[in-house]
């Protein structure tokens, strides 16, 4: 899912084309987005190894402020197969669980619980070698079957990032096969992004399922067992989980703190009050602009590696988005220049497609793309015989500013808007619904194919889209499928330039919030800025010290 900010239980419909009137500045001091080439292997990981070292425990301890509407949302709990809200909870899974792998600085591939990866079949299997002598935090032996028992149950799960989004070509009747250490993921077809899907899905979390199932699952919901660097102390969800570090972690020398706090605050502003008196050291993925500028006197703040752009999706299954024109008339209508000039100070760099200068195959323009003409937009709603639109967007106020400004450059063109804002379960049920016709939302990842990638907001396949379109589907399913990334980048570059043609959505601009922490806070995913796995990036806490 992706970040969202304040917010209560259900959506708050605006005037209709609300604006506002302040123009919002950007802290000096965040660290501006960089283009950087992203790796990405197809027979063997790029592992960069850590170095191991004495010290467990001696970074200190640290409390990290969560976002009430995302990250600090986990209302069923620690378990990754039963956790509804799923990748928003990536930080709080991570450390209590680990990873299989990892996606580091630069986009290398990390391994972590795995020691590397193999296609083999022609592309139809992925290879995934379990790390020999790791131990779950009770003793149990983390092993290739359990790894096996735990994917099958995420392809069940409820979740939204379970890999079932993803994997539309697993082998149903033989998905998961073991053989020692050796864990194999069998598909229909060659999938050349399956290894990718481990950063967005929760089959990178495993948990030890014999203590679940002597357990029960409420109690393991609470007091769940991992291999992640902490473990649970105490766990009240939506308000705080207590970790203290893992004497049994498989690397020497790691974690670093002692002692790690997960704490919920209501939003961005509630979070630097905190942090100013003394009851946070971390924030992760601010958006606010103001705040941002106030924490940057005081703290440390560093943009994230952005990999996700805003799009505006139409659900053309119904009025007035099943008429091309119409669609056509909204590209024509949307400035994204001027957003970006006037609502964050050209932070954030345009795109006309799913792709990010953070991630896999980024290409900021697309050939055939209709940009801004007022004077064109104008015609069509005019021909149209007028457009009624209601946009909806996520609770955060980088979205909430940039519909409203939205709504306003549409009524130039003379259609009439009503915006609307919604948290996390709102946002699920208004497009579960299926009777939202326009939102705001991020349409990009890491690697297209996973998560929140292009397929979650434009395959039939998935409960987030409004596209319902075979060609657009085979031209995804086989820029996921191809094994060379030269391959996969062409199959993208003709999936964007179709996305154009049929006018499914315009592309914004590319986001990626801010983390906010004290100066003697370093760690990869806070001081060394990380790419984003969908929107956010997650903070590699094993690595984090609060002693520079």
């Amino acid at each position: 899912m992706v970040k969202l900010g304040v917010g209560g239980n259900t959506g708050r419909t605006r005037r209709t084309g609300a604006r506002r009137a302040s123009r919002l500045m950007i802290a000096a001091a965040c660290a501006a987005i960089a283009a950087y080439g992203a790796s990405w292997a197809t027979t063997s990981s790029a592992s960069t190894a850590k170095v191991a070292a004495s010290g467990a425990g001696s970074g200190g301890s640290l409390t990290a402020l969560l976002d009430a509407s995302f990250e600090g949302a986990w209302p069923t709990g620690i378990d990754p197969a039963t956790d509804t809200n799923g990748l928003a909870n990536q930080d709080l899974m991570t450390a209590v669980y680990g990873d299989l792998f990892q996606l580091g600085p630069n986009g290398k591939i990390i391994d972590d619980l795995a020691t590397g990866y193999k296609f083999s079949n022609g592309g139809d299997a992925l290879n995934i070698t379990v790390r020999n002598g790791v131990k779950f935090t009770n003793g149990d032996p983390f092993t290739a079957a359990m790894v096996a028992r735990n994917i099958i149950r995420d392809l069940a799960s409820p979740c939204t990032c379970s890999p079932s989004s993803d994997w539309t070509t697993i082998n149903k009747s033989n998905p998961v096969t073991t053989a020692g250490d050796v864990v194999t993921v069998h598909f229909t077809a060659p999938y050349g992004a399956a290894l990718n899907t481990f950063f967005a899905s929760n089959i990178n979390w495993i948990a030890d399922l014999n203590a679940e199932q002597s357990m029960g699952e409420s109690a393991f919901q609470n007091t769940p067992v991992g291999a992640g660097p902490f473990t649970v102390v105490s766990d009240t969800p939506n308000v705080e989980a207590v970790l203290k570090r893992n004497p049994h972690y498989w690397q020497a020398g790691y974690p670093k703190l002692q002692n790690l706090t997960f704490k919920v605050v209501a939003n961005d502003e509630a979070a630097l009050e905190a942090m100013k008196a003394g009851q946070g050291q971390v924030y992760v993925d601010a958006s606010d602009p103001p705040i941002l500028a106030e924490a940057a006197k005081t703290y440390d703040v560093v943009q994230e590696k952005s990999t996700s752009p805003y799009d505006i999706q139409f659900n053309e299954s119904a009025p007035p988005f099943n008429n091309k024109l119409a669609r056509e008339a909204l590209y024509y209508a949307t400035n994204s220049k001027q957003l970006v000039a006037k609502l964050f100070n050209n932070k954030y760099p345009l795109t006309q497609s799913f792709t990010a200068p953070g991630g896999l195959f980024y290409e900021p323009v697309v050939p055939g793309y209709l940009g801004y003409n007022l004077a064109k937009a104008k015609a069509l709603v005019k021909q149209l015989g007028g457009l009624n639109v209601s946009l909806g967007t996520i609770a955060v106020t980088t979205a909430v500013e940039s519909t409203d400004a939205i709504a306003a450059q549409w009524e130039q063109a003379g259609v009439n808007v009503t915006v609307s804002d919604f948290p996390l379960t709102g946002l699920i049920q208004a497009f579960v619904s299926g009777k939202w016709q326009a939102m705001l939302q991020t349409a990009g990842a890491w690697d297209p194919a996973i998560g929140t990638g292009v397929g979650f907001r434009f395959d039939s396949h998935s409960p987030f889209t409004g596209v319902h379109d075979p060609k657009l589907d085979a031209l995804l399913e086989g820029a996921a499928g191809a094994l060379k990334p030269a391959a996969r980048k062409k199959d993208y570059a003709a999936a964007a330039a179709y996305i154009a043609q049929q006018a499914d959505g315009p592309f914004l601009f590319s986001f990626a919030p801010d983390q906010i922490f004290a100066k003697n806070v370093t760690g990869p995913g806070l001081s060394t800025p990380l790419p984003a796995v969908a929107v956010s990036a997650t903070v590699l806490w094993q690595d984090v010290t609060t002693k520079k």
